[in-house]
């Protein structure tokens, strides 16, 4: 059984069904945002993860930014074989290839906690993320194409919306079933007969078994879903249709593309160290004073405001200048860290919050520009963006490390600095220049 797009006239090139047209593409749109949803989920999963994995394991601060190192240090390694794959089997099978890698990876949760090793669950996160980046490298660039390339901002930005909502309910789900209960502190831990640390160490870690197999039905589930719909196969002008090879090195010689991927780097390593520190932060005395169960709810807003500026931005970006726009949202978060340093209690507390409304429209925009006007470079524009979400993984680490001489609250200077950049960018590091010559 398969569920086909409506057809109508081409007024961007397909796979060669000359009767379809992207504004006939609602259906294919909906699955889309779909699998941005999932991942949203997943990658945000990771904030639940590290304060209960810190907590088990008994690690500082830096160890258990190993959980973002690993998991989106993958983009990095997996990001080129990744884009190989999705080139020779589409858009849409690279969908499901992804989906049922990720599966694979959440699978893998339920043998790491029998063994109890920290290790090997930063082995499974690689294998999700490894699904996951396939993800990134089929499903940006095809809600980018699937439509005038003057709105490929704005239709990014409405389906990073979903990808939102995703990163809205994880930490309510997270908080739930991971976080459940309080886990004992190390001293009193070390209290406890040998055998008995040993029982309680286990419990803890297997307490992420049933969630994580959970999400690796639904991922086998969504992946059969996507497999039997037909949708439109777009080539744009891709390689093979170029008839060309075209290096990383061409993509990169245009500063929009070099400057994006720098941008895309700072970006993710920002919002990802934010929502990493969060549950921590709201439970130091000076700032929260509360539980980590109760902080993962307040990691809620944090990524549910970047799901209200995205469907507010879907709009803006149709009518507004995308890079003007992106650097007055950078402005503003830039200015809300600088609260969050500066005060205590509540203040700091909401206005590190209020930084997820202002990320809101950044990946998607930042991805629009980059790929910009790069006809059949732009799978390899592609690949270098989503490999550069490896910012995700070693800014954390970084801020870890700050965290732990300095404290969590001063620590945040680290994104701050990020955003910096994105003024740049949004300012003039993404205006479309000539090419250097290589």
């Amino acid at each position: 059984m398969a569920f086909a797009a409506p057809p109508a006239d081409t007024s961007r090139p397909t796979d060669g069904t000359a009767h379809e047209r992207y504004t006939d593409y609602p259906v294919a749109m909906g699955v889309a945002t779909t699998i941005f949803f999932m991942w949203g989920f997943l990658t945000c999963l990771n904030d639940i993860l590290i304060p209960h994995l810190k907590s088990v394991f008994d690690l500082n601060y830096a160890r258990a930014m190993l959980v973002q190192s690993t998991f989106f240090g993958t983009y990095f390694l997996m990001s080129l074989p990744a884009g190989w794959l999705v080139q020779r089997l589409g858009y849409k099978n690279g969908i499901v290839a992804g989906l049922a890698i990720a599966g694979l990876g959440a699978v893998l949760f339920w043998p790491a906690a029998q063994v109890h090793n920290y290790y090997v669950f930063l082995f499974a996160l690689f294998v999700l993320a490894t699904g996951i980046t396939v993800l990134q490298v089929a499903a940006n660039p095809y809600v980018a194409l699937l439509g005038p390339e003057r709105t490929s901002s704005s239709r990014l930005t409405l389906a990073q919306a979903l990808n939102s909502l995703g990163t809205t309910l994880a930490p309510l789900f997270g908080g739930m079933l991971i976080l459940a209960e309080a886990v004992k502190s190390s001293a009193d831990v070390d209290a406890m007969p040998a055998a008995e640390q040993i029982a309680y160490r286990a419990e803890q870690a297997q307490s992420v078994q049933g969630p994580y197999l959970l999400l690796a039905i639904v991922l086998f589930l969504l992946a059969v879903f996507v497999w039997l719909f037909r949708l439109p196969a777009l080539t744009e002008a891709t390689e093979k249709a170029d008839h060309k090879h075209h290096t990383l090195r061409e993509a990169l010689s245009h500063p929009h593309v070099f400057f994006g991927v720098l941008a895309i780097f700072f970006y993710v390593g920002a919002e990802v160290s934010i929502g990493s520190f969060l549950v921590n932060y709201f439970s130091l005395p000076e700032i929260g004073n509360m539980t980590e169960r109760d902080a993962s709810k307040y990691v809620a807003l944090y990524w549910g405001g970047a799901m209200v500026g995205r469907i507010i931005g879907a709009g803006l970006l149709v009518r507004a200048n995308p890079r003007r726009l992106l650097a007055q949202f950078a402005g503003a978060a830039a200015l809300l860290l600088v609260t969050t340093i500066l005060t205590h209690g509540h203040v700091a507390m909401y206005s590190v919050i209020a930084v997820g409304l202002f990320n809101s429209i950044m990946f998607p925009t930042i991805f629009a520009l980059g790929i910009e006007r790069l006809g059949p470079l732009t799978g390899k524009a592609s690949s270098l963006l989503i490999m550069a979400i490896v910012g995700g993984g070693l800014l954390p680490y970084v801020q870890g490390a700050i965290a732990d001489q300095v404290g969590v609250q001063h620590a945040f200077v680290l994104p701050l600095l990020c955003y910096g950049y994105i003024i740049f960018y949004g300012l003039r590091g993404s205006l479309i220049r000539s090419a250097t010559p290589h």
